[in-house]
């Protein structure tokens, strides 16, 4: 096979080209392919080790969409690096993309210039849950793509993320869930109850649809998938990042607070170094956008470099498994008649 080529926005973080350019950098020294660096050249070369500049191609872009700048403008504005680095992969230049910029730029010209799959309507954002069981995750989607999804799209997000799990996480046969406000058939909105319907009957033609679940399950390990619309995975996620900033803040707090409470934090120590890895966004990196004709990996715009490494390697696992061979046939083998 190929080397994977990965299109990486390279001015589209919060903190300009330093961490991008050194993350890929440091992707570069663990894996084999070919990272093409789309931003001000000089910038980039600057900070990119001389080593790699024969293993990195280097395009110019002189425009940076701004986080205040609305999506709908990136389509316009095509001396933008998070546009050229799209377009790449759009013309079938690059395999892969991975952006830390505007989020809503990135899915808007991924689904709109890359494509999307054969029967998949809107694609989604899937990220990795935390969970109590020792090295399971949770993925959960759509956390961001869709705000205002109809039945079809969370059914097409089970078949994506059931996809997902099974090539990347290597999980045989995934157990997938519809996010309810309880477990009981039958609970849930107009949305959920009709998902619900979709999703049993592709129960009966082999898929591993587990019914309901209720948002402690996206922690318990109980499930590999999760499902859910936009609006709602989205509040979830942010309200998860912000309990875990609490909770360490307490920590932090109340270990001042007496020598015994240091001392009980000194020994516990190790094993809440382990449970913020766990929780490290850095250790994943970026979200991928399902259901695009490639592979598009969205990053948060304060990656560090390790998060932009990360990312990277992402994209590459994500074109290496082919889990978009396997969403196609599961979408033709469990949708409606008449939806595939």
């Amino acid at each position: 096979m190929s080397k994977v080529r990965v299109a990486i926005d390279a001015t589209g973080g919060d903190f300009g080209c330093a961490p991008i350019v050194e993350g890929a950098a440091q992707a570069l020294e663990v894996a084999d392919f070919e990272a093409i660096l789309v931003g001000e050249r000089g910038g980039i070369l600057e900070r990119l080790p001389t080593k790699f500049h024969n293993r990195v191609r280097i395009v110019d872009a002189s425009d940076v969409i701004a986080m205040s700048d609305q999506a709908t403008d990136a389509l316009k504005r095509k001396e933008s690096a998070i546009y050229k680095a799209v377009d790449l992969v759009a013309k079938k230049e690059a395999d892969a993309v991975v952006s830390a910029g505007h989020s809503g730029a990135t899915m808007s010209l991924a689904t709109l210039k890359i494509g999307r799959l054969k029967g998949v309507s809107r694609p989604a954002i899937a990220t990795l849950m935390p969970t109590s069981v020792a090295g399971k995750h949770t993925l959960v989607l759509d956390v961001g793509a869709n705000v205002d999804s109809e039945p079809k799209h969370l059914f097409q997000s089970a078949i994506m993320g059931h996809a997902y799990a099974a090539k990347l996480l290597g999980i045989a046969d995934p157990k997938v869930a519809l996010l309810a406000n309880g477990e009981e058939d039958g609970k849930g909105d107009k949305l959920v109850k009709d998902s619900f319907s979709l999703l049993k009957a592709a129960r009966s033609k082999g898929f591993n649809f587990a019914g309901n679940a209720e948002g402690g399950d996206i922690f318990n390990g109980h499930f590999d998938v999760i499902v859910c619309d936009g609006f709602v995975g989205n509040a979830l996620l942010k309200t998860s990042e912000g309990l875990a900033k609490a909770i360490v803040d307490a920590i932090k707090q109340n270990v001042k607070k007496s020598p015994l409470a240091v001392l009980g934090y000194l020994l516990m120590r190790p094993s809440l170094k382990a449970l913020k890895k766990t929780m490290d966004y850095d250790e994943y990196g970026g979200a991928p956008l399902v259901g695009v004709n490639g592979s598009a990996i969205i990053s948060h715009g304060k990656s560090t470099p390790k998060a932009i490494k990360n990312a990277c390697l992402n994209a590459i696992s994500y074109i290496e498994s082919d889990v978009n061979a396997l969403i196609l046939s599961n979408l033709d083998k469990f949708s409606p008649k008449g939806d595939a």
